[in-house]
């Protein structure tokens, strides 16, 4: 174990080109060796191959020789010094032989002839020519029943075994040869495949975060660097427009919040001129001003959670209805507007009770607010989605701002002024609480007043 954890850094640590390099050139030295090895096993059996088909051949001319009568005397060599024939009757005596071995005992005696059949060929080790010989020996059965002969043929492996040694000595030259070759070769390969890489790589870094709309040079082909200079581009784009959008949110924020404060401090500095001067009458303003202000940083927490827990994962099982029912119970009604409470059918979702008791809220509030006399709310079950309708005679909402109201800080000329006491963030919260869950929020229906519907998926 602790070899395995010091040698794994080393290789991670090397660069992509060279570990390409070397994976590949390790697979190449591989495979080299692999062929080298069939290709020295298959010589040797070519050649081994080549002795016992000449030794047989050799073996049979003897055998016919004899069955007509004519043994010449001494049998003549194959033309390789080392090779040898004996022939041996049937009582171990040897009869003639090749003139490299004339006198010699029977040099393959453990060696016997199939009965009845064609030359069997086998290896012999040792003999007179050396110790250290090897033999391939072809042995045949002629003669008559009563006095059999036996013709020994024996060929020897020496000049197989050398062209063997040879081919080893050539593939142990050319195979690192070869493999030296093929590691450069790949070496220059991956370079210039991961130049488009590094080229990516060069003008990612040149950009900052102040010039996140530029974009990266892809190249002209459409394999897997490409595809990932694709993703890159698209990933600046995306940061480009978060880090715009909230520039724009802080820009939006400092001027909702400049007027609540400078309203607060334009009145405590009257005050502080001016001591002796009973600014009683004044208080009501300054607390509703803190009160907006209070609002507002409610509401500039609740996005910025919103913001940084996109995806939160949501287990935990809400009734719907339930909420509905205590924010109506809540809720500040302003004098000449009434609450119609139609059908709040049970309606059980997944996801935050907090998130969405604050998303319900809002709804309602907004609707309130711009309400002229009645507000109707209603929770239904349709195809699986709690649908929440809130619904105001008030204005209305022009077509054209229907997708527009949800953006954060949007106020209408003639709807949504901030005399009325909105912060601009109310239905954005809506919209990203709904969104967060899996559900939606738009604008409904063209009667008169503004319908706002809640779509939530139902818990399973």
């Amino acid at each position: 174990m602790s070899r395995t954890r010091t040698r794994l850094p080393r290789w991670r640590g090397l660069g992509v080109r060279t570990r390409l390099t070397l994976a590949a050139t390790l697979v190449a030295a591989l495979g080299l060796c692999l062929a080298g090895a069939l290709l020295v096993v298959s010589q040797r059996a070519s050649l081994v191959r080549s002795l016992d088909d000449s030794a047989r051949q050799r073996a049979l001319i003897i055998a016919a020789t004899l069955d007509k009568g004519r043994a010449a005397q001494p049998l003549p060599a194959s033309g390789a010094g080392d090779d040898v024939t004996q022939i041996v009757d049937h009582r171990g005596r040897v009869i003639t032989a090749s003139g490299n071995v004339t006198g010699e005992p029977v040099l393959f005696r453990t060696l016997k002839p199939v009965p009845g059949g064609g030359p069997s060929v086998r290896t012999a080790h040792g003999g007179p020519l050396g110790d250290q010989e090897t033999y391939r020996v072809a042995v045949v059965s002629t003669g008559s029943r009563q006095a059999p002969k036996t013709v020994y043929v024996g060929l020897a492996t020496t000049q197989a075994d050398h062209s063997v040694d040879e081919l080893v000595a050539k593939l142990a030259v050319g195979v690192p040869v070869l493999t030296a070759l093929l590691a450069a070769a790949g070496w220059h390969i991956t370079g210039r495949a991961l130049v488009p890489v590094e080229r990516l790589r060069r003008q990612a870094s040149d950009i900052t975060a102040t010039d996140l709309h530029r974009r990266l040079d892809l190249p002209p082909t459409a394999d897997e660097v490409g595809r990932l200079g694709a993703t890159l581009n698209d990933l600046l784009a995306r940061l480009d427009e978060a880090t715009a959008h909230q520039r724009q949110f802080v820009a939006d924020a400092a001027h909702e919040l400049r007027s609540p404060v400078a309203a607060v401090r334009a009145e405590l500095e009257t005050a502080v001129r001016h001591p002796r001067v009973d600014f009683s009458a004044r208080l009501p303003d300054l607390l509703e001003e803190t009160v907006r202000l209070g609002r507002l940083i409610d509401d500039l927490l609740r996005l910025a959670r919103l913001d940084a827990a996109p995806g939160t994962a949501l287990t935990a099982d809400v009734d719907l209805d339930d909420l509905v029912r205590a924010e109506l119970r809540r809720l500040h009604v302003r004098p000449g507007v009434a609450i119609g409470r139609g059908r709040v059918h049970p309606a059980r979702v997944r996801g935050d009770a907090d998130a969405l008791s604050r998303a319900v809220r809002n709804l309602l509030d907004n609707a309130v607010r711009h309400a002229r006399h009645r507000v109707e709310v209603t929770l239904d079950t349709v195809r699986g989605e709690a649908v929440l309708s809130v619904q105001d005679d008030g204005a209305g909402i022009a077509p054209t701002d229907r997708e527009r109201v949800f953006e954060r800080f949007t106020r209408l000329d003639d709807a949504r002024s901030r005399d009325a006491g909105g912060s601009g963030l109310g239905l954005a919260i809506v919209r990203d609480v709904t969104t967060h869950h899996g559900g939606r929020v738009a604008v409904e229906g063209d009667g008169r007043g503004a319908r706002l519907v809640l779509r939530l998926p139902l818990a399973t």
